[in-house]
């Protein structure tokens, strides 16, 4: 018997952490967990993904990155063609909606945030802990949560990998709602790795995000992830999942 989950988590940001330089267009912060089961992972999931990539492209070492897509910047200029643009997002969309996963997202709104919590951790600090307690809980609910579960966050930059991993085994060893320790794994892997699980990640978080900013605004990529979102194991509340600060 494996001593490992039957799970993978994949973790990425959309927007940054600072609450000195806030960006006006885009003033949230949003880290979005994306949890699969491994056998769905291995077997649905990643030929999903590869196919898409070969339909495309011809190969399958492009990197699905959310800004290079929405810019149509290399190695996705054919997207300023419009009814290729059309195809590309109907099958990305259509990974999502066929892809069995569940999401769990902290969405940041840094202003009000900022007055409210002067004294508190930083976002991405706020985000990843309550990403990792409702993972916890979701383990919990399919009695994996005393195996090892391995998180895989996408990386940002030595410093900020070295401070990631240091507030990951705070919250791991015990800081943390339930005051005991979780059996997870950190891991950092760039982009360039080629995962198709930190993809999938990358191009949820953004959309949460525009939800946060516009919520009355018609968002499509929004629909598919809020119908990923974990419910409570309960049964109690849809939306578990996806918490807003503050």
């Amino acid at each position: 018997m494996s001593d490992f989950s039957n799970y993978i988590v994949y973790v990425d940001e959309s927007g940054d952490h600072s609450l000195q330089s806030i960006n006006p267009q885009f003033p949230v912060f949003v880290l979005a967990f994306c949890i699969f089961k491994i056998s769905d992972y291995t077997d649905t999931v990643t030929p999903m993904i590869q196919r898409f990539k070969f339909k495309h492209f011809g190969h399958d070492v492009v990197i699905l990155h959310e800004r290079e897509i929405r810019k149509r910047e290399p190695p996705f200029e054919m997207l300023m063609n419009p009814k290729i643009r059309e195809e590309f997002m109907a099958g990305l969309n259509k990974i999502f909606s066929d892809s069995p996963l569940t999401i769990v997202a902290a969405a940041i709104d840094k202003k009000p945030f900022a007055k409210t919590h002067s004294d508190s951790p930083n976002p991405y600090t706020v985000a990843m802990r309550f990403g990792l307690e409702r993972v916890h809980q979701l383990l919990e609910a399919d009695g994996q949560h005393e195996k090892e579960t391995m998180v895989v966050f996408e990386a940002r930059g030595a410093k900020e990998d070295a401070e990631l991993e240091l507030e990951f085994r705070r919250v791991c060893d015990g800081l943390n709602a339930f005051k005991r320790r979780m059996s997870f794994n950190c891991i950092i892997k760039s982009k360039q790795a080629n995962s198709g699980g930190l993809q999938l990640a990358d191009l949820i978080a953004r959309p949460i995000g525009r939800k946060v900013i516009k919520p009355a605004q018609e968002n499509r990529a929004y629909e598919i992830v809020e119908s990923k979102l974990a419910k409570d194991p309960a049964g109690e509340e849809a939306k578990w999942g996806l918490r807003i600060y503050p």
